[in-house]
């Protein structure tokens, strides 16, 4: 069984050809998988029945997602979805809404994909991390996750504006489906979002983030770096190398200087562990001059026990590094009180069946 949202536009065109349709066949196919929405391709209604037909025999068809659990925050901001796959496997995917930038405008609204099925990296303030990894998703896989949302958004009158490789599983870990699921999200004759409005998270998987340069892709990249030293991040962070510190600022900057794309490094505040005074001008002198920007994130509380440190502590932070010239934001928070960290509702609702 081959799912068609798989395909590339050019595949596609292939394929109609190889059945013996003409070429414009595939964009009859292509505009309502991504704009439509079908269940099934007896739902392709513009294409001939007989071509249908062909298409189900040969064993073609279209993947989606099923809703189980929907939570919504309680500004209405952060919708946070357990889907099941085709083959019934749950997934997480969120869909985060800023206001709009102008009046009348359409919202911000920014879906946050998964890439595995758990994660094997280990990271343990991580509630993703604390299950374990089971499979890699297939690029059809994380499109289905972003139609799910398109398809709820549209019937708003809304769309989707960005998209973040930041849900369950290191995406640099699953490279091919990662990246074939870019190119299907980002070709015009596909979802057609602009590259600039996606980013990939990565917890730092050197020769990912060189492969990833050489994409000729022009997306944000996201370093989940967490400490400026090698001791630290070696306890929050179990797979981390001995000198992964110095390793992911040196891959950042290669990546800034391939790409052109300034590179976020990601740093989850945890109370009492890596966000007093101390660190923070460890960590300005680590970035300082460096060009990036820093993401400060002030942690949602997991199974791990961990707290997020007070708002004095998180500003204190933040001034230290922007005193030291290195840009630097706190997370707007969002979600928080519908455990809107990866892999949080998953475990939940599992752990309750």
């Amino acid at each position: 069984m081959t799912d068609l949202y798989r395909l590339l536009p050019e595949e596609m065109e292939k394929l109609v050809m190889d059945i013996g349709q003409p070429r414009y066949r595939a964009d009859q196919i292509l505009y309502p998988l991504y704009y439509k929405f079908p269940k099934n391709i007896s739902d392709l209604k513009q294409l001939p029945t007989a071509m249908r037909d062909k298409l189900i025999a040969d064993g073609y068809t279209i993947g989606s997602a099923t809703e189980t659990h929907r939570i919504v925050s309680d500004d209405g901001d952060t919708t946070k979805l357990l889907l099941n796959l085709t083959d019934g496997t749950p997934v997480e995917t969120v869909l985060i809404q800023y206001e709009p930038t102008k009046i009348g405008g359409h919202p911000r609204s920014t879906i946050c994909v998964s890439t595995q099925v758990g994660c094997a990296m280990g990271c343990i303030f991580c509630a993703t991390g604390q299950m374990g990894f089971e499979r890699n998703l297939k690029a059809e896989e994380i499109v289905a996750q972003v139609i799910h949302f398109a398809n709820l958004l549209q019937q708003r009158g809304q769309h989707i504006t960005n998209l973040v490789f930041m849900g369950m599983g290191e995406p640099l870990a699953n490279y091919d489906e990662t990246i074939r699921a870019v190119r299907l999200l980002t070709h015009p004759r596909g979802f057609g979002i602009g590259q600039r409005n996606i980013t990939i998270s990565t917890i730092g998987i050197i020769s990912g983030i060189d492969k990833l340069a050489e994409e000729d892709l022009q997306i944000g990249l996201a370093i989940s770096l967490h400490a400026p030293n090698d001791e630290l991040r070696k306890q929050l962070v179990p797979t981390a190398g001995p000198h992964s510190v110095n390793e992911l600022v040196a891959a950042g900057k290669r990546y800034f200087k391939r790409t052109g794309r300034r590179v976020t490094f990601e740093y989850a505040l945890i109370e009492n562990i890596n966000d007093s005074q101390e660190i923070a001008k460890e960590l300005a002198l680590l970035l300082e001059g460096n060009g990036s920007h820093v993401n400060l994130i002030p942690i949602n509380s997991t199974a791990g026990n961990f707290q997020r440190p007070s708002k004095k502590s998180i500003l204190e932070f933040e001034r230290i590094l922007l005193k030291s010239n290195v840009n630097c934001t706190v997370r707007v928070e969002k979600g928080s009180e519908i455990s809107a960290a990866c892999g949080q509702l998953r475990t939940d609702i599992i752990s309750n069946a």
